[in-house]
């Protein structure tokens, strides 16, 4: 069962699509189950000014990607690397056993802006 957040994050998610350049862009894919996530983030003065996410997959993936674009929002660069898939199940108020794989998705994805 999916928490009301992680529900509420997957119906009605914030900051979609992608970011133009100058912002940095990368995509993720879980090769065992294909979950997509294109995450993008503008950064100003080492800060994520703004960023936008694209998901192909499950309610789970779909719900971390919007809750990742929304947390980043004013994180440093150093705090985007550091972002754990406990955090992001923080995000969304728990997510079942079999749902996991999302957390993990995202924080691949925030760590490889986090690298660029």
């Amino acid at each position: 069962m999916y928490s009301a957040t992680l529900l509420e994050f997957f119906r009605a998610p914030k900051h979609v699509g992608v970011l133009p350049a100058p912002a940095l862009q990368i995509e993720v894919m879980n090769p065992i189950c294909g979950d997509i996530l294109r995450f993008s983030a503008l950064l100003e003065d080492d800060r994520v000014k703004d960023a936008a996410f694209q998901a192909k997959g499950c309610t789970a993936s779909i719900a971390a990607g919007a809750a990742l674009a929304e947390w980043s929002i004013g994180k440093t660069v150093l705090e985007l690397g550091a972002v754990s898939a406990a955090d992001v199940e923080t995000m969304l108020e728990g997510l079942p056993n079999e749902s996991k794989h999302a957390a993990v998705l995202a924080v691949d994805a925030a760590r490889a802006i986090a690298k660029l």
